[in-house]
């Protein structure tokens, strides 16, 4: 999307020297945009665990490229082993994104695929499969943004033209993904439709990635938007102000359960009680086909209490400075991620197009899954 009023993925290979992988540091933002290389597995995988780089496609997209350096910087230990070991220790990252372990496994597919090749061999043909993985996340995003655009066009009809409201949280965007969003992307395509929209951006504490990303990212694009605290959403919805609700997500259940970042459960559950309508858009490496039950199946990432005790912000005199904000003494429990069960969910927006969120719904846009067995 668009950034300083220019045209950027979120990562991408140096045009001359394809050893060095390019990202933005996504802590920063909106204060200062600040671009990091990633040059080894290590690098790819802290950029990962210290969110860096977040959002599940981004996340998997950082992983496959990590997949590659690990392949160009072979130790001469056993390249295969070694590649083995390399997916072992990325998937340990980030517990709830499926789509880390997703993109991992497509590299780990090439690598069968490919035996006997030299370090290098490996690397390139690792690389290639990166940058394919990375388009089609692209372009999945693109048309999950058009299947989207129908319900925001058929809102917009319904209301004679006037202001659609939409409200999102977290940040499911351009930075989570490598271009468009998922839940932003509908929003983008009917604001380049010319649609009269207006988002609720919800400031997702702890780590502010409404208030700090979503917020960036609408103001970079001319996109109407306000930002608002966290619990602010069930009251606009109490008073009209809301006419759908869009979010993102890290897994979804064959059956329609959605892991998506903590606060999303109480929010469906106010769109439930006022009559409005809760859209989760994703794409389909999103889905984890071998679970049913998301409240005892999806593993929620437990982070830490820093992130609840301490704020990050920008001083007068442009200094970025993080500071305290409880009670010293007071000990603080941070749950990255809450499961928001399929009842809750209105239509899950794919690239595939729009199902409800049901095994039959998922299975009627994707049936080469209908024979996954469940382990």
């Amino acid at each position: 999307m668009i950034i300083n009023g220019k045209h950027q993925n979120t990562i991408w290979v140096d045009q001359t020297n394809s050893d060095i992988i390019y990202t933005f540091d996504q802590r920063y933002f909106p204060h200062e945009t600040r671009i990091v290389s990633l040059k080894t597995i290590d690098e790819a995988a802290e950029a990962i665990k210290s969110m860096v780089v977040r959002g599940a496609p981004l996340i998997g997209v950082t992983a496959a490229y990590g997949m590659y350096l690990a392949a160009l910087r072979y130790s001469g230990a056993g390249l295969y082993e070694e590649m083995d070991e390399a997916a072992l220790f990325l998937n340990e990252t980030r517990p709830t994104a499926v789509n880390l372990r997703w993109a991992i496994d497509q590299q780990l597919t090439v690598i069968k695929n490919n035996p006997n090749l030299s370090h290098k061999e490996l690397a390139q043909v690792l690389l290639t499969n990166a940058e394919k993985l990375k388009q089609e996340d692209i372009n999945t995003c693109s048309a999950i943004g058009d299947y989207g655009l129908s319900v925001i066009r058929e809102i917009s009809q319904f209301k004679g033209g006037t202001e659609v409201n939409i409200l999102t949280h977290c940040n499911a965007g351009w930075l989570a993904c490598i271009d468009w969003g998922t839940a932003t992307s509908p929003i983008y395509k009917a604001y380049e439709a010319g649609i009269n929209i207006h988002v609720w951006v919800d400031e997702t504490r702890p780590r502010l990635q409404g208030a700090n990303l979503t917020a960036f990212e609408l103001s970079e694009h001319g996109i109407p938007h306000t930002v608002i605290t966290d619990n602010a959403g069930g009251h606009l919805m109490q008073h009209g102000q809301v006419d759908m609700v869009i979010v993102g997500t890290d897994r979804v259940t064959r059956t329609g359960d959605v892991a998506n970042k903590i606060g999303t459960y109480l929010k469906a559950l106010a769109a439930n009680d006022n009559h409005i309508p809760f859209y989760v858009a994703l794409p389909s490496s999103t889905i984890d086909w071998n679970i049913s039950n998301g409240l005892t199946e999806i593993p929620i990432e437990m982070r830490s209490a820093n992130e609840i005790h301490k704020i990050l912000g920008k001083t007068k005199s442009g200094e970025l400075k993080k500071v305290r904000i409880t009670p010293e003494k007071s000990p603080a429990l941070n749950h990255g991620f809450d499961v928001t069960p399929a009842r809750l969910v209105s239509a899950l927006i794919t690239e595939r197009g729009i199902c409800q969120a049901t095994e039959a719904g998922l299975l009627g846009l994707f049936p080469e899954y209908l024979q996954h067995e469940l382990h």
